[in-house]
This record gives C-alpha cells, structure tokens and sequence, in this order.
C-alpha cells in the first residue's frame, strides 16, 4: 500500500523548538505531523490554493486571508521569532 501522507519540508533555517500551523491553527507534534527527515509529515490531505483577487486585495490592506490548508512554521533564530509562512505541502507519491 502506498503512503498516504503529506510532506512538506522544512525550511533550512529552521531548528528545535518550532511550532506549526494550518489555516492558522496550532498543530501539536505527534497528534497533527510527525517530523522525518527535516519533513513535516500529516496523514491528511494538504491542499493550497492561489489567492484570488479578492484576498490578495484583502492581504494589501492588512486583513489577514488563508487559502485551504495555508501552512506556515514558527520558529526562533539568534533569539528573535521568525515564521516561514506559506509553505507549500508534497501528495503522496
């Protein structure tokens, strides 16, 4: 049977502790992903999407938009926060 999950990797900068979101939401390590491989791995479908005109319009203002599934990673690099926001998830080979 073929793996079912989603990857997305891991950007180079990123390091211990970091903290995940989909759509915004926190996502808990061993519940939502798994990490294998500097790789985010879900067992759900991942799905993004082109913002339209209408939220890229939205986001010039400020007023925050997602597409389906937006993923995005938080994490720390010499003390100060950073986010790789909007990564882009892997389907399953």
């Amino acid at each position: 049977m073929p793996d079912e999950s989603w990857t997305v990797p891991l950007p180079a900068g990123v390091r211990e502790p970091f903290e995940v979101y989909v759509n915004g939401v926190r996502q808990e390590l061993g519940t939502d992903f798994r990490v294998v491989d500097r790789e985010l791995v879900f067992d759900r479908e991942l799905v993004t999407r082109r913002l339209g005109a209408w939220a890229w319009f939205l986001g010039v203002w400020g007023i925050g938009t997602y597409g389906r599934d937006e993923i995005d990673v938080r994490y720390e690099r010499d003390g100060q926060p950073v986010v790789a926001n909007g990564l882009k998830g892997r389907e399953p080979e």
